[in-house]
C-alpha cells in the first residue's frame, strides 16, 4: 500500500448537522497554527473547499473552462499503472483494440484500429479532473473515483457502468473489540452514545466527499475527519481513528488487522467504467462516432464472455420436430432460440437427410446440465465452441447514451 498522507492524530470537529437549513455539508473549522518544519501535519478533507477561513462542501465541482477548438484529434485517459492499467489494456486488446506503447517512458500511445484517437496514460483521478475539464474525451477509471472526483458532475456521463474488472466496493469498517464489540449495524453505530460535539466519532479515509455525505444522510450528528491514503486499518490500532471508510475487494486485509464491516456500511459499489465528457460529446468531432465504436465493441466482447456455443447432430423427421424436442428443455434455449439445420448425407446413390445439426449458444456454468439435456433428447457428436463476440441489433447502453444527450 502506499504510504500515510496524514500522520499526527490531532483532530478537530467537524459536526454533520441534522438541520436542512442552507449552506448542506460539513463545514471545516480553520486548522491550528503551521507546525514546525519536519512536522507532519494531518490534512482534514475539505473536498473543493473555497479558499476561506471557513469552507463549505460543495456537491458540485466548479465550473469548468470550454473546450479548446483546437485540438481535433480525440483523447482518451487510461491508468497509468498498477493492477488496473493491466486489466485496461486486457480488455482492450480482446476487443481488438490493442494499445500500442512504444515509449513507456511516454505517457501517450494510439490505438491503430482506431484512427484519431489518442491514448494518454494518468493517474485515475487526474483523468477524472481533465474529463471535467475536456482536456480528456474519454476514459476508463473505477466508479468510485468517478464518484469521489466527480462529485455528480453533470458533466460526466458513464457511458458503460460495468466493465467486469476492478470490483471493490466502499465501506466502513470499525474494530471487532472494545465498545464496538456489539456494534453490528450503521444505526447502532450512529446511536452510540460515545459520541458527543466534544468528543466526535473520528473517522479517517481516502473519500471524503463520499464519506461525508453517506454519513451525513445516514444521520450521522457528531463526526471528524482525516485524510488518509493508504493503510487506514493501522488507524483504530494506533488510537487515531475510531472508523475508517476504504476500499474493500475481499475483506481479508480488514480481518486480518482485526477490523469488521457492519450492515448497511456500504458506501458504493464499484468497477471499471467508460466515462465520456458530456461537452465533448456534443462538441468535438469524432468523439460520438468513436464513443459508439468502442461501445459496440465492449459490449459485444462482454456478452460474449461466459457463453458458449454448443452444436450437436439429432435424428428426426423435420427440423420442426427437433425444434420441439428441444426446446422442451430449460438450458437449451439460446439467445433467441436454436438454430437447426439439416445435415445431408448420400443413402443408395441419394442425397437424404437423417439427422439434423443444433447449434445453441449456452451460459458456461450451465454447460455440463446443457449437454445432459441434448442426450437425453437423442443428442450426440457434441461440440463446444468458445465465442469471443455477440454483436446484437444495438447495445442498450447506445440507446440510452443518445437519449441522455438529447440525440
Amino acid at each position: 500500500m502506499s504510504p500515510m498522507l496524514a500522520t499526527r492524530p490531532d483532530f478537530t470537529a467537524v459536526l454533520l448537522s441534522p438541520s436542512p437549513s442552507p449552506p448542506s455539508g460539513l463545514r471545516v473549522r480553520p486548522l491550528p497554527a503551521p507546525a514546525p518544519a519536519g512536522v507532519a501535519r494531518a490534512r482534514f478533507l475539505a473536498p473543493r473547499a473555497a479558499a476561506s477561513a471557513t469552507a463549505t462542501v460543495s456537491a458540485k465541482p466548479t465550473a469548468v473552462s470550454p473546450l479548446s477548438a483546437d485540438r481535433t484529434v480525440v483523447r482518451i485517459g487510461l491508468p497509468s499503472k498498477g493492477r488496473m492499467s493491466e486489466q485496461t489494456l486486457s480488455l482492450l486488446k480482446s476487443c481488438q483494440l490493442s494499445v500500442r506503447h512504444l515509449n513507456p517512458r511516454q505517457y501517450t500511445a494510439d490505438i491503430p484500429q482506431v484512427p484519431n484517437l489518442e491514448v494518454w496514460f494518468q493517474r485515475p483521478k487526474d483523468i477524472v479532473r481533465k474529463l471535467q475539464s475536456g482536456d480528456l474525451d474519454l476514459g476508463i477509471v473505477g466508479f468510485d473515483i468517478v464518484s469521489e472526483y466527480g462529485q455528480g458532475s453533470d458533466d460526466l456521463v458513464v457511458v458503460h457502468d460495468a466493465l467486469e474488472f476492478g470490483h471493490c466496493r466502499l465501506s466502513l469498517a470499525v474494530p471487532k473489540e472494545g465498545i464496538f464489540e456489539n456494534i453490528n449495524t450503521l444505526e447502532e453505530l450512529a446511536n452510540m452514545p460515545e459520541w458527543t460535539q466534544e468528543r466526535p466519532m473520528r473517522v479517517v479515509t481516502g473519500f471524503g466527499y463520499l464519506g461525508e455525505k453517506f454519513l451525513r444522510e445516514s444521520g450521522f450528528n457528531h463526526v471528524s475527519f482525516l485524510a488518509g491514503d493508504g493503510a487506514l486499518e493501522s488507524y483504530p490500532a494506533m488510537g487515531m481513528a475510531d472508523v475508517i471508510v476504504d476500499l474493500v475487494s475481499s475483506g481479508t486485509t480488514l480481518r486480518e488487522n482485526n477490523l469488521k464491516e457492519i450492515d448497511g456500511g456500504v458506501v458504493l459499489e464499484s468497477q471499471a467504467t467508460l466515462v465520456a465528457c458530456r461537452r465533448s460529446l456534443h462538441k468535438r468531432n469524432g468523439v460520438l462516432e468513436i464513443t459508439h465504436e468502442m461501445l459496440e465493441r465492449l459490449e459485444a466482447h462482454l456478452t460474449a464472455t461466459g457463453e458458449l456455443m454448443v452444436t450437436a447432430n439429432m435424428r428426426g423427421n423435420s427440423a420442426e420436430e427437433v425444434a420441439e424436442r428441444v426446446l422442451s428443455q430449460t438450458s437449451l434455449c439460446g439467445l433467441q432460440g436454436p438454430t437447426i439445420s439439416p445435415v445431408y448425407c448420400s443413402r443408395d446413390g441419394k442425397v437424404a437427410v437423417e439427422y439434423y445439426a443444433i447449434n445453441v449458444v449456452v451460459p458456461q456454468k450451465s454447460l455440463y446440465k446443457s449437454i445432459q439435456q441434448l442426450r437425453s433428447i437423442g443428442g450426440s457428436g457434441v461440440l463446444v465452441t468458445k465465442l469471443t463476440y455477440i454483436f446484437d441489433e444495438e447495445t442498450p447502453r447506445w440507446r440510452k447514451l443518445l437519449s441522455e444527450l438529447g440525440l
